[in-house]
């Protein structure tokens, strides 16, 4: 690998948050272009997608940086409890059943999709990946763990199905690229929700009640922030993130070294417990007083750790990857149109709206990174049901990998 042009991070994390800053700028512009420009592209698309366009280039370098494991491990806890603390149990159990029944559709496509996308390709181009593609199916098996539950299901499944690392590193490519030109599809989709929402005859009543009342809350507890405020909101932030790093320290070794067989519902993995406990702790403290921390502009600034995790996994993608290896990109899109067809024929189905399919798709395929971040494209006041069908992600993800691995080896004929 190359040499990136700019390798200190402090100027890496400067050159994101200006890209962030030009994108907030013009977005808020009334320019006739500006405003024109944002109608098709969503802002939050770009906040990934320059990034990304720096990485290609050979001006930063996502692997090299220690940006992202900064953002996701210290910012997307803080992030998460500032996004939960004024959540509203009553509103969210009122958006019903159809989330969790989107986000099971969207598991069972990843789980078939594999081994359809398999005899797909065994039957039209069998040596389009390059190779045998009976050889694959090991390597895939590891991308079935990131899109159904995390990194921990994704380690789990290259050693249970002993995945070499040639052809680990190139379908964790595969992974995040495919996965992330998804999360745009969705991020776009976002923007024009109300339309798909007619195309399928769904009620996002509810959805929109949520929203209004979450508004309302917010407006009736509005204020200018003094110091003292934005020093608590950071305290409580900053705190629960801390206490969450604390707890996970020993709760995932003590789980490992006592429990090791717990290692197949990811409770070893010391990131779930991260995210499992910044979360329950935000959510708990929506039933205090420090719930009016919303008004002094909790989630705004949740929003502003999010949109600088948003910039991290953003440099980690190379757009220019897909040359390298096009055959299993091929497969990995095939895959993933499986899974976006059966949820949109599911959603179609039940009149599920299209916040539940963006949701319970990147619940899956994106995990707690990702999931609050393309809940929050809808409304801030969303990111916690994204969080909270994430977390199920984890439970559910190294049983349907490794069901799905299971399929792949069968229809692959090893």
């Amino acid at each position: 690998m190359n040499e990136p042009m700019i390798t200190n991070d402090a100027v890496v994390f400067g050159l994101l948050m200006i890209l962030l800053g030009i994108v907030f700028k013009t977005s808020a512009s009334a320019h006739p272009f500006w405003k024109k420009f944002y109608t098709y592209v969503p802002s939050v698309l770009l906040c990934y997608f320059l990034p990304s366009i720096f990485n290609s280039l050979g001006v930063i370098s996502g692997e090299e940086s220690k940006l992202y494991f900064v953002a996701s491990r210290y910012m997307l806890p803080a992030s998460l409890v500032l996004l939960t603390i004024s959540t509203d149990f009553k509103e969210i159990y009122k958006l019903g059943k159809k989330a969790v029944i989107m986000f099971l559709t969207g598991t069972v496509g990843i789980v078939i999709g594999g081994p359809i996308s398999i005899l797909f390709f065994a039957w039209v181009a069998p040596d389009i990946v390059g190779g045998d593609i009976h050889d694959v199916w090991r390597g895939m098996t590891t991308v079935a763990g990131s899109w159904i539950g995390g990194s921990a299901n994704q380690a789990a499944m290259k050693e249970v199905f002993e995945v070499n690392d040639e052809l680990f590193s190139k379908m964790v490519t595969v992974d995040v690229l495919v996965a992330n030109a998804w999360m745009a599809v969705l991020l776009i989709g976002a923007g024009k929700s109300n339309q798909v929402d007619k195309i399928f005859g769904a009620d996002s009543s509810a959805i929109e009640k949520v929203k209004k009342k979450i508004e309302d809350y917010q407006l009736s507890i509005a204020k200018i922030p003094s110091m003292a405020d934005l020093m608590m909101l950071l305290a409580v932030g900053c705190g629960v993130t801390a206490t969450a790093h604390f707890a996970s320290d020993f709760i995932a070794p003590a789980i490992e070294a006592n429990y090791p067989g717990l290692a197949q519902y990811s409770l070893t993995s010391g990131f779930f417990w991260l995210v499992v406990i910044s979360t329950t702790i935000g959510l708990g403290l929506s039933f205090t007083k420090l719930r009016e921390l919303e008004g002094v502009g909790a989630s705004k600034i949740g929003s502003v750790f999010m949109y600088v995790l948003i910039a991290t996994i953003g440099m980690k993608m190379n757009v220019v990857a897909i040359v390298e290896s096009p055959g299993l990109f091929l497969v990995g899109i095939v895959w993933m149109l499986v899974h976006v067809g059966l949820l949109l024929g599911v959603a179609k189905l039940i009149k599920a709206p299209f916040f539940f399919v963006a949701v319970g798709s990147q619940a899956n395929v994106g995990g707690a990174a990702s999931a609050p971040i393309v809940a929050s494209a809808f409304h801030p006041s969303l990111a916690p049901v994204g969080v909270l069908l994430a977390v199920l992600g984890y439970a559910l993800g190294t049983y349907g990998a490794y069901l799905c691995g299971v399929l792949m080896q069968l229809v692959s004929g090893a």
